[in-house]
């Protein structure tokens, strides 16, 4: 990244003549990749630069690189970092990586008590947060205020959504617990097992980040099972419409 001359950093009001650029790169990523969050406005994007809730990459001469921002949900019980967007031109340069990593300390210096989630169908983001400590959890650990899922309704994604009950859906959600992070630093990282023989040994306790390939095969396992359910209630939907039409 530092061939690029890259600056990654906290997004200051001299920043927000970029918001144009930013929402409308943002638009056409999530239009690519055929799923994201609702489209955001210039005015919105200036809004979390102004509050201080946003970071920001351009390179030294000034042009924008990338951009992410916070999000706060539940009365600050829930944080999301969310918007993260790469200019197409530094994409592959380790810069995601790096701004993940500045607005997930940003978020846990604002808010060192709120949990950080997110949702995600990029791979890449999923090993971005694994190591930052996320861990792949069900929706129903994540926030309930309605305000975040109503961002889900511009997706192409939102039917499989609706029909899981919004207990399940293509992304993956993963949260970022501060109690249990904190817990877990406490506790050794190796248990004592005692054997049906008597034997005493030291088990390791197992990682998510260390299981990613078999995670990654279940995501890639869990789209197919999901779209292949959509196109079956899909192809049912013609024969109930004439149902109800014959007899009405």
């Amino acid at each position: 990244m530092s061939d690029h001359n890259i600056i990654v950093r906290l997004a200051t009001p001299d920043d927000m003549h970029y918001s144009e650029t930013i929402t409308e790169e943002m638009a056409l990523s999530a239009q690519v990749r055929g799923t994201g969050i609702s489209r955001r406005s210039p005015e919105y994007i200036r809004k979390k630069i102004e509050e201080g809730k946003a970071i920001i990459a351009i390179t030294t001469d000034n042009t924008w690189v990338g951009f992410c921002y916070i999000e706060v949900w539940g009365h600050e019980k829930f944080v999301a970092n969310s918007g993260l967007v790469v200019s197409p031109a530094f994409r592959n340069t380790g810069v995601a990586k790096e701004i993940k990593s500045k607005i997930f300390d940003l978020s846990r210096k604002k808010y060192p008590n709120s949990k950080i989630f997110g949702l995600t169908t990029s791979l890449a983001v999923m090993k971005i947060n694994s190591g930052l400590g996320y861990k792949p959890v069900t929706y129903s650990e994540l926030t309930t205020d309605e305000g975040f899922w109503k961002g889900c309704q511009s997706c192409v994604n939102f039917d499989i959504l609706t029909m899981k009950q919004r207990k399940n859906c293509i992304c993956t959600a993963m949260l970022f617990d501060p109690v249990k992070e904190a817990a877990k630093v406490e506790m050794p990282a190796t248990t004592t097992v005692v054997t049906s023989k008597g034997r005493v040994r030291k088990k390791r306790k197992r990682e998510f980040k260390g299981n990613f390939k078999l995670f990654e095969r279940w995501v890639r396992l869990k789209k197919f099972v999901m779209l292949k359910e959509r196109k079956k209630n899909e192809a049912k939907k013609p024969a109930n419409v004439l149902f109800k039409i014959f007899f009405w």
